[in-house]
């Protein structure tokens, strides 16, 4: 089974997460941030991932280190739940429409984390949550699940469907590379034999 459970608590944030990648899409996300909620159901419903995430945050301060933290404890959870990567498609992509809003979003499970996100926003937040963070929770997923990601929000006009869009590719793209391939016949799909 390819799944990880994921305790994260630091001073500013206390987060549990279970991740099982060959799931359907079943979620119970909570993380004081509704937002957020919202943005995560989509990665895992369009990702076909089974994710139970609850945070306690310090809200009181702002939203930052509870999208940052959970970004991180996600990004954990993938990389643990791959394991070695040994028969996964490794990569995948996924353009995505919400309305007037088109989203790009490119993974490569390589085991070598980068991340480039290019997006314009119109408001300084969207449901309380600075969009700032939007490209800093892309950016620490891909650090802790060792994961080269591109995101690219290529027009729009509101930055809801922006962001919706944006983590709805993130789910799909995910999902794609995280597949299993039977082709590989469990094999580390790398030139070099392995993905570290």
């Amino acid at each position: 089974m390819r799944t990880a459970e994921i305790h994260h608590k630091t001073n500013e944030t206390d987060i549990r997460l279970s991740l099982k990648l060959d799931g359907s899409g079943q979620h119970e996300i909570s993380t004081g941030v509704g937002f957020l909620d919202h943005l995560l159901s989509h990665v895992a419903v369009h990702g076909l991932f089974d994710l139970q995430l609850d945070a306690v945050g310090d809200l009181h301060v702002d939203t930052h280190h509870t999208v940052e933290d959970c970004a991180l404890a996600l990004g954990r959870a993938f990389d643990q739940a791959l394991g070695e990567r040994k028969g996964i498609a490794r990569m995948g992509s996924a353009y995505v429409p919400m309305d007037e809003a088109l989203a790009l979003v490119v993974a490569d499970l390589s085991g070598r984390p980068y991340a480039v996100i290019q997006a314009e926003w119109h408001t300084p937040s969207v449901g309380g949550v600075a969009t700032s963070l939007f490209p800093h929770f892309l950016e620490s997923l891909a650090a802790a699940a060792r994961c080269n990601l591109h995101a690219r929000v290529l027009y729009g006009r509101d930055d809801h469907h922006q962001a919706e869009a944006l983590f709805k590719a993130l789910g799909r793209a995910l999902g794609a590379a995280a597949q299993l391939d039977p082709r590989r016949a469990g094999a580390v799909p790398s030139t070099k034999g392995t993905l570290v």
